[in-house]
């Protein structure tokens, strides 16, 4: 759908490609010194997006308009940066919602980031369990069986401190501040301050915390949203 009745730039010559046939590079995109193998899965490269150079990009794979894949950055399929989000380190079978970061090193694989996310440099999170059993992951209504690998499902406007460990199959609500030592707990809610859960981010700190960040990318909280995460901190 993306690439129908579009044609790509020219790849450059200083990357190694394979299959250049599934890889679609849009219109202002900057691709160089990278390697590229599509022999796996496609390869989408959005508008004005950056791979700088030293990446190495294994299909399938997309990024988003304006979105950054930082030098030397490790991306295995399947795997989809959101439109603005810079990344960095290793990432493997995960999805990156609009304007989230995960911009230096560490690992991030099987994992869901919602929007406007940030993890911190170091930041690493566990998809496969020490004992090789089957993930268990938190819900509303109990916990559920999710596999042999699961990592992280984070929502949106949330944020780790630097070299935070997030545990297995983990589940991090909206508007939270993660930082502690040790592994993360299997699930942080909506707006805690810090990874135990037990203090609470002050809304209007929380929704200030918010606009700074999303003004780094030329952006400032909406009413709209403003008006959802009361109601998220209100009732959950």
């Amino acid at each position: 759908m993306l690439t129908k009745n579009k044609k790509s730039q020219p790849i450059s010559k200083t990357n190694k490609v394979t299959k250049s046939s599934q890889v679609f590079i849009a219109k202002g995109a900057k691709v160089e010194h990278c390697i590229i193998n599509a022999s796996t899965g496609p390869v989408y490269i959005g508008k004005n997006a950056e791979v700088m150079e030293g990446c190495i990009i294994r299909g399938p794979f997309a990024m988003g308009e304006d979105a950054c894949l930082k030098a030397g950055a490790k991306a295995y399929g399947a795997t989809t940066l959101g439109p603005g989000c810079v990344v960095g380190g290793e990432i493997k079978n995960s999805v990156l919602f609009g304007y989230s970061n995960k911009a230096h090193d560490g690992y991030l694989g099987d994992s869901v980031i919602g929007e406007w996310c940030n993890m911190g440099a170091g930041t690493t999170n566990s998809n496969l369990k020490n004992t090789a059993s089957e993930v268990k992951v938190w819900t509303p209504k109990g916990e559920m069986n999710a596999g042999m690998k699961c990592g992280v499902m984070m929502g949106d406007y949330s944020r780790t401190a630097i070299n935070t460990s997030i545990n297995t199959g983990t589940v991090i609500g909206v508007g939270c501040n993660v930082f502690g030592s040790g592994l993360t707990p299997k699930y942080i809610p909506s707006f805690s301050w810090g990874s135990e859960g037990v203090k609470r981010y002050a809304f209007e700190k929380s929704i200030q915390d918010i606009d700074n960040w999303k003004k780094l990318k030329g952006q400032a909280i909406t009413d709209n949203e403003k008006s959802i995460l009361k109601y998220i901190f209100e009732k959950w």
